[in-house]
Formats: structure tokens, sequence, C-alpha cells
């Protein structure tokens, strides 16, 4: 399990940042991470790194501010916290962030709570956010289990059960099997997913429309210089990177006002540290005019209200239903894994390299373009084993693009 886990910390330096001699890594994980985030700082400085910087965090301390601090620790944004962000973002930092938290933590907070601290963040993270989004840096994201995490993924196990249970699924969907063979297997990976991005952007569709049983049927326009991404990106600098590992997707940014419909989520959606079941939206002209769930509706009101920005979408991606990790037959309850495992949409803001030219396109120069701006993205999963996207070119002519949840171009 050693070696495993050095691969692991070794392939998220190398191939997911591909840090570059004399970088500085910002290197965000939860203290009880602190085992492996070592393993990815000595990775780090294998490489030659000028510095690794760590950013801790803390479940217990989260939820004991949400509940117990004074309305005003969420409504200031800090000077600081923007200054650290900013700063190293600005210098070419590359950005690791261990995506591991108990899908509850913030169980019962107040959602006007969740609101103020978005909007508050968001002013702390402005030029940040900005810079991620267009890839000026390079950035990824992976997950290391959580005690917490592990036994609500496998409720029926000891704690120790789950987590090593947890580690296995990790370890699984990020194809690291202690050969040494996994940045070999990425490298192949990518250029699966690179090769269907070009397909589709050689066919160049003007709409997408989406249908299943489960009551999804909408139609999705898309911009007229969209571009389709896979989970591989560059820098300005021409450095490549992988932001999510694992990833399954092929995504692109739908036109703003374009997607009109009913969209049922397929998977429940962890969201401000609550868990949101059976989302039904309603949209019309692009903006999601009802919004429903089973469980977790006010968390995903406060969601929707962030900005008027949360209520249009920034996101389609594909991902087959056959992909690794919905084969795994888990439901991780952590959006990393689980929009990898099923086609998703995204609510909130836009990805700019999903135009032409995007990158180096103002904010007014994006939204003349057709793409959506908000403090906020949220990806939630849409995909099921009946799924069938159609997709309608500039010509008329009607492909299939998926069927029966899997890609069928």
């Amino acid at each position: 399990m050693e070696e495993k886990l050095r691969e692991y910390a070794h392939l998220l330096v190398s191939v997911g940042l591909n840090l570059q001699k004399d970088q500085t890594l910002i290197l965000s994980s939860p203290v009880e991470c602190a085992p492996f985030a070592r393993l990815c700082a000595s990775a780090a400085y294998d490489l030659g790194v000028r510095e690794v910087v760590m950013n801790w965090s803390d479940d217990y301390m989260t939820r004991e501010k949400f509940l117990r601090a004074q309305d005003a620790a969420f409504e200031t944004p800090r000077a600081w916290r923007k200054t650290f962000l900013t700063d190293y973002a600005e210098q070419g930092a590359a950005y690791l962030a261990i995506a591991a938290e108990d899908p509850e933590t913030l169980l019962g907070v107040s959602p006007e709570r969740l609101v103020a601290a978005q909007r508050t963040g968001a002013v702390e993270r402005e030029t940040f956010d900005r810079l991620q989004m267009a890839n000026a840096f390079p950035w990824c994201v992976a997950g290391v289990p959580l005690a917490a995490w592990a036994r609500k993924v496998f409720p029926d196990k000891s704690e120790s059960d789950a987590v090593a249970a947890l580690w296995d699924a990790i370890l699984m969907t990020v194809r690291v099997t202690g050969d040494g063979k996994a940045e070999t297997r990425w490298r192949e990976h990518i250029a699966l997913l690179s090769a269907r991005k070009q397909k589709l952007n050689e066919l160049h569709f003007k709409r997408l429309h989406y249908t299943n049983s489960l009551g999804t049927d909408l139609t999705v326009e898309l911009p007229d210089d969209h571009l389709w991404a896979a989970g591989n990106a560059e820098t300005p600098a021409g450095i490549g990177f992988i932001a999510n590992l694992p990833t399954e997707e092929i995504f692109t940014a739908p036109r703003k006002t374009g997607i009109n419909g009913v969209v049922c989520a397929s998977l429940p959606l962890v969201e401000n540290g609550s868990i949101i079941e059976n989302i039904r939206f309603t949209v019309k002209d692009g903006r999601i005019v009802e919004a429903a769930a089973s469980r977790g509706g006010d968390i995903l009101d406060a969601a929707l209200s962030v900005d008027d920005g949360a209520r249009y979408f920034g996101e389609v991606a594909l991902v087959p239903y056959d992909s690794p990790i919905r084969r795994s037959g888990l439901l991780f309850y952590n959006t990393l894994y689980d929009e990898n495992a099923s086609c998703h949409l995204a609510f909130g803001e836009a990805y700019p390299e999903c135009i032409v030219g995007g990158e180096r396109m103002t904010r007014e120069e994006l939204d003349a373009h057709g793409l959506n701006h908000s403090l906020t993205h949220v990806d939630f999963m849409v995909g099921t084993a009946d799924l069938s996207i159609t997709g309608t070119t500039h010509d008329g002519r009607e492909l299939a693009v998926f069927r029966n949840g899997n890609f069928a171009l």
C-alpha cells in the first residue's frame, strides 16, 4: 500500500500538475490527510520545486465556525486571504487540492450563512477564480479518504475497513495498481478523451437534446464558436496539466439563454456540506424557473440564490455510463468522483476555454459570446443507463451522440 500511495502522490504532481523546476506549489489539505499531503510535498521537492506552501483545513473547525461564530465572520472579506490566493496565482504557482470532507459536515447550518460565506469568499477569490477558470496556472483536484466520508460510502463496514475500502476505490479511479505504470495508463486515457473531443469539435453541433426515463427532456443550444475540452488543459506558457484526477469527461459551455425543458438529477449532490437528493429543474430560456428536491431543498435554494448567474448553466459534460467509476457500483458522495460516473451539467460560471479565444477575452466579451457568469459553479449528475442525447448540426443533420447512456458516435 505504501508503494501505491507514493505512486499516487507522484502521479498528482508529475502528471496532474506537471510541476516545473523552481515552481511554487500551494497544497491544500484537511489536517486528517496530513500523511498523504506530506508524500505529495516530498514528491514535489523531488521534482525541484521552489517551495511547498501548506494550506490546511479541518471539518471540525469549519462546522464549529458555521454554527457558533458571529454573523460578521461571514460578511466581511478577509484581506489576507485575498492576498494569499491572488499573489501566488499571479506568480504562476501550481495548486493541488485534496478534496476530502464529511459529506454532511454542515448539515443543519443556516442556508443564509452558507450564502453569505460563499459571497464573501467570492470577493476574496475573485482574481484567483478568474485565473483558474482561464487555466492561467496549473491546478489539480484529487481525493483522499476521511473516516467520516468512508463511513458514508461504506456504512456496513467498521471505520478502519471503510477507510481501507475507500482507499482501494480511489486508487482504482486514478489507475494506480502498484505496478508503477499509472503514468502510462493516464497518457493513454487522455489520448482517448482527446480523440472524442476532436470528433465533437469537428461535428460542431448547434444543439443537444437530452431524454431519459427519469423525466429529463432538455434542449441545450451551444454557442456558435464553442469548443469541447477534455480532462487535460494547458497554461498560456504551454504547460499541460490535468485539473481533476480522476477525469472521464468531455465538456463545453452552453449558450446562456439557450436551454429549455426539464432535467432530473440521477445521483445525489453534496453541496455546502449537505446532501441534496432527487433534484428536478424546469428551465426556460436558460434560466432555472422551478427547482425541487426530495431532500436538501433549502440548501439547493441557497445555492441558486448566490447571484443571478447561479440560475443559469455554465457546463455541459459527457461521461459514458460504463465509465470505470460507474462500473464500481459506488456512490462516493463526492462530486469529484460522482461527476465522473455520469453525464452532468453545472449551474453557474462557464469555462472561458470552451469558446474560441475565450481565455483571452474580457468578461464583457464572454457575455457577448453567450457564456454565463456567476460566483458559483455546481455540477450535478444527469446520466442514466437509458440516457439519449441527439445532436443537431448547423446544416440540420441529427446524429446520435449518446444511446443507452454511452457514446454512439
